[in-house]
């Protein structure tokens, strides 16, 4: 006589966990991830470092943007240890361009944690590694699954899709109590015995075949336990999440240059929201409200402490950015002037060889449009 399946509240729903039922999706998932797994650098090998990295990177970042730069971050730093001795504008300037930068500053806090703390390791427990700068629920169970083999579910929007579909799980999912019980879900279907592999398996369903919009059901290994799909409700679950609406924000920006092709960076972010340049050196800037070079002329003036009626601003070419929910136009001038001023958090570089200094990707935009 066929048992009968144990099950589990999620909101309204229930979720069918019977040990058939639960050990059938191991074994297809487990076995469809073996055979079809992207090789992917961090795959490479189960370093607790290198997967950490990477994880860290791959926050909110597509894989393909994130290869490079992770290939060059381990070519510099190559170690925990290494990574700690490193000074932070060295950890930023390799990171420039990636976004969301305190994941970098947070990188470099927790390597000295980690060897002051745990002889230069990444800790074994739970409540060490989320004792760590940076460091959540979801990036402590990636790491110790992967790299120990610790029986703990990793959560993130690809998993709670996935699981979301196969229980028919309607309504949003970043509501906090079914988060939780999505969650509570994941630990009881985690295959124990393959843990990393498992969480893989389950973040790569939800990357490859079990997407946002277009879910491919007939190459799902895991279709036949799947509710929304039998009910034909794969398109519609999750439910859309409602987005910020987004703002336009106009920045002026100022390019000093001297004759020997030189320009100033300030760390004052100036009289604009201290995000859109990542709190890194930019250039003078101002959020405009009417005339761009009015206001960036006068900025300059409160900035510089001095008389800007003789300046000349030469219009540059717009520039488009996106950060967030802000829809973002730069609108750059190039200021020639005989010699840059010296003033307290500032830094005197060349303009054609920003990339040795952290500067974030709106910043490099911007040094573009005043290169020959």
């Amino acid at each position: 006589m066929m048992r009968t399946a144990a099950r589990g509240r999620i909101g309204a729903m229930r979720f069918p966990l019977a040990v058939g039922y639960r050990s059938g999706i191991q074994r297809s998932l487990l076995a469809w991830f073996r055979a079809h797994r992207r090789e992917l650098p961090w795959r490479a090998n189960r370093d607790p470092y290198r997967i950490w990295v990477a994880e860290i990177m791959l926050q909110q970042t597509r894989i393909a943007v994130v290869e490079p730069y992770y290939d060059r971050f381990l070519k510099s730093f190559p170690s925990i240890d290494g990574l700690m001795r490193a000074r932070p504008r060295d950890v930023l300037r390799l990171w420039a361009g990636l976004g969301y930068y305190s994941r970098a500053r947070n990188l470099h806090r927790a390597a000295r944690e980690i060897v002051t703390r745990h002889g230069g390791v990444f800790p074994r427990t739970h409540e060490d590694a989320l004792a760590l700068p940076g460091i959540g629920r979801y990036t402590a169970a990636a790491i110790l699954s992967i790299a120990y083999d610790m029986p703990l579910a990793a959560v993130d929007g690809n998993i709670a899709r996935v699981l979301a579909r196969l229980g028919a799980v309607r309504g949003d999912l970043r509501q906090p109590q079914r988060w939780r019980k999505l969650a509570s879900t994941a630990q009881e279907l985690l295959a124990a015995h393959a843990p990393g592999d498992w969480n893989q398996a389950l973040m790569e369903l939800g990357e490859t075949i079990c997407t946002p919009q277009i879910p491919r059901c007939g190459l799902c290994p895991v279709s036949r336990w799947c509710l929304a799909h039998k009910r034909g409700l794969a398109g519609k679950i999750p439910a859309g999440r409602r987005k910020r609406a987004s703002v336009k924000v106009r920045i002026a920006a100022a390019v000093l240059r001297d004759p020997r092709g030189r320009t100033m960076l300030v760390r004052n972010p100036g009289a604009h929201h201290d995000a859109l340049f990542s709190r890194m050196w930019q250039f003078p800037a101002v959020e405009i409200t009417h005339d761009p070079a009015t206001e960036v002329k006068a900025h300059l003036g409160e900035m510089l402490r001095i008389d800007t009626a003789s300046l000349e601003l030469t219009p540059l070419q717009a520039v488009r950015h996106g950060v967030t929910f802000r829809n973002i136009t730069f609108m750059p001038f190039l200021v020639r002037v005989s010699r840059l001023p010296k003033l307290p958090r500032t830094r005197i570089a060349p303009l054609a060889n920003l990339g040795r200094i952290p500067v974030s990707s709106a910043t490099r935009k911007i040094a573009a449009t005043a290169l020959p």
